[in-house]
């Protein structure tokens, strides 16, 4: 299995993996235009044709009999084209000396605090396929190219994760607080921002701040909260670095995390490496691993060994990344309890 940049020839695949997402992956929504043209774009960045503001490197996972089971990407910069909006988590305090009261209120202020940073988005693997090391090398995959080509994007990173919802889709932030202003389903509103028309939330979301206490109890409980299929993913960026600094989504209130770019665990530690193909061994361990290419990229997980400055892996591993002993590649070990 490999991670490599999307293709034309993938949208098929990508329809269909789209439609099997559910509600909260606004990135990927199931429409067959928005989705042509962002892998046009995508195509366009991964060639070096866009800007940092329009580049959206989107990647997909292949099994080994190229059928595509797994999405993700990382956008060059947020906001720079139109806005970009979460909620700042506050506080505001109201005093009186002569009744003794004195109130902390937590306060929502509607924010683009996050605009110029690269975003990580659009995780998807699919279902029958969340075994073995694929979902890791999914998602990890990302900061392998960041680190090899860390002029494309910003000095920090940022994931906005899934909030929560019920097995219906209805999320108990939306129907407090969103529903009021937007008068539609979360799942519409959800949809109408992946296909990229925002402009509705500048018109339409109040710009003053927001009093939680005027929310009811269960939209405040989820203020911050991952939706429980997210919970894996976020445990997986929380152990490179990424954590919570008080954004969440204007719609479903999940948190939106971050971590400067250079202090990313696996953007951090990687290093070049000459490949040399081998055995590997019983005491190996499981590998990052990118041939260094940027259109031609394509980066796999496997058992690996480091040795004298080269890293040994199998034949097997030198095919996926279409590599011969001796070339140039950029590894870390997959997890940080797997460094060596």
């Amino acid at each position: 299995m490999i991670v490599r940049p999307v293709r034309s020839a993938d949208l098929p695949a990508l329809i269909d993996l789209a439609r099997s997402t559910g509600a909260g992956l606004t990135t990927l929504p199931a429409n067959e235009a928005r989705l042509s043209h962002r892998v046009g774009w995508a195509e366009k960045a991964f060639r070096g044709e866009a800007e940092r503001a329009d580049a959206d490197y989107l990647f997909v996972l292949e099994d080994d009999d190229g059928t595509v089971i797994g999405i993700s990407a990382v956008a060059g910069a947020v906001g720079l084209r139109e806005p970009w909006y979460n909620y700042r988590v506050g506080l505001t305090v109201s005093a009186s000396q002569e009744l003794h009261i004195h109130r902390q209120i937590p306060t929502l202020f509607l924010a683009n605090d996050l605009t110029g940073n690269s975003e990580l988005c659009s995780l998807f693997l699919h279902a029958g396929h969340r075994t073995g090391l694929k979902g890791r090398l999914l998602s990890k995959a990302r900061f392998l190219f960041i680190a090899e080509f860390p002029e494309l994007f910003g000095d920090k990173v940022i994931a906005e994760m899934r909030g929560m919802s019920d097995a219906n889709g209805v999320s108990p932030f939306w129907e407090s607080l969103g529903r009021h202003f937007f008068k539609m389903e979360f799942s519409r509103a959800d949809y109408l921002t992946g296909v990229g028309n925002k402009a509705f939330i500048a018109e339409l979301m109040p710009k003053f701040p927001l009093y939680t206490c005027f929310l009811s109890e269960a939209a405040r409980n989820v203020i911050g909260r991952v939706h429980s299929d997210t919970e894996p993913a976020l445990a997986m960026l929380k152990g490179e670095g990424f954590s919570y600094q008080g954004y969440v989504d204007i719609f479903d209130a999940g948190p939106a995390i971050e971590c400067e770019t250079s202090k990313i665990r696996a953007v951090r530690d990687s290093q070049n490496l000459v490949l040399a193909v081998g055995t590997p061994g019983e005491d190996a361990t499981p590998f990052l691993i990118h041939n260094r290419k940027r259109e031609d990229c394509r980066i796999t997980a496997a058992p690996a060994r480091l040795a004298a400055g080269t890293l040994v892996v199998d034949a097997l591993t030198a095919k996926r990344l279409k590599l011969s002993a001796g070339a140039s590649v950029r590894a870390v070990p997959l997890s940080a309890k797997e460094s060596v």
